[in-house]
């Protein structure tokens, strides 16, 4: 299928399109941008600036991808956006470039962000995430695999958010969620495990287990976080996948994970 653009649409001389692309009326394409084979832009989509775009990716009206980052702290230069395979964007999401010049915001494959979502400068975006209506990802945000975040729920800049975790609707975070487990409040605090979100990803029964032991000795056994710590990496399941990454994030952890609830 050969790329098809609307009369009304604006695309760059430049732009790089592939196979397949479809461009809708009154949609923008700058003069840097890549877009995959099969990529589609509903009409009044925009992408701008230093962005690549993966294959078969969908823009529904008035996202507008690859903007210049928010960040005052920019002095110019060409940094950009790199986003993979598969994502959707609906209405009104914005995803912006990184701040200095050479960096990246990345967006990772397969992922799905609701009306008016927002990633910020530098952010990092794994697979499989689902951002819903209004929620935002202040700069430099980290978000591991497969975790999803509520309506209007906020991440505070330089945090980072684990692997199969879910951030509630409205819930400010303002630290570190671990993997696996449910942040809720403002400030969130952890609540409780994702079961749901672990047997929908296929986790066993063992699996589940393990991530409730992890829960348990980080929240629930009136533990300070170095002593949970210590005691989770000792523990005869140390080496199981759940708590080894576990263990990884915490020690990679700059702001500190969240407290329990």
């Amino acid at each position: 299928m050969g790329t098809s653009i609307h009369p009304s649409a604006i695309v760059d001389a430049g732009a790089r399109l592939g196979e397949g692309v479809v461009i809708g009326p009154f949609a923008y394409v700058g003069a840097e941008v890549v877009l995959g084979d099969g990529t589609r832009l509903h009409h009044h989509a925009t992408v701008e600036g230093n962005t690549v775009l993966g294959r078969e990716c969908e823009l529904f009206p008035y996202a507008c991808i690859g903007g210049k980052t928010q960040d005052l702290k920019f002095k110019g230069g060409n940094p950009g956006v790199r986003i993979g395979d598969r994502n959707v964007f609906r209405e009104f999401t914005s995803v912006h470039a990184a701040t200095s010049d050479g960096d990246f915001t990345v967006v990772g494959n397969g992922n799905t962000l609701l009306a008016y979502t927002h990633i910020a400068h530098d952010c990092q975006v794994g697979n499989g995430i689902v951002m819903s209506n209004y929620a935002g990802l202040a700069g430099h945000v980290t978000v591991e695999d497969h975790v999803v975040i509520g309506g209007y729920g906020g991440i505070h800049q330089f945090c980072r958010v684990g692997t199969h975790a879910m951030v509630a609707a409205c819930a400010k975070v303002v630290q570190d969620v671990p993997p696996y487990l449910i942040a809720d409040g403002s400030p969130a605090t952890v609540r409780a495990i994702n079961k749901v979100g672990l047997e929908r990803h296929g986790f066993s029964p063992q699996q589940i287990e393990r991530v409730k032991l992890l829960y348990r000795i980080l929240y629930r056994e009136g533990l300070n976080r170095s002593q949970a710590i210590e005691r989770l990496a000792a523990h005869e399941q140390a080496g199981s996948d759940e708590l080894r990454r576990l263990l990884d994030f915490a020690q990679k952890s700059e702001r500190g994970m969240v407290a329990g609830a």
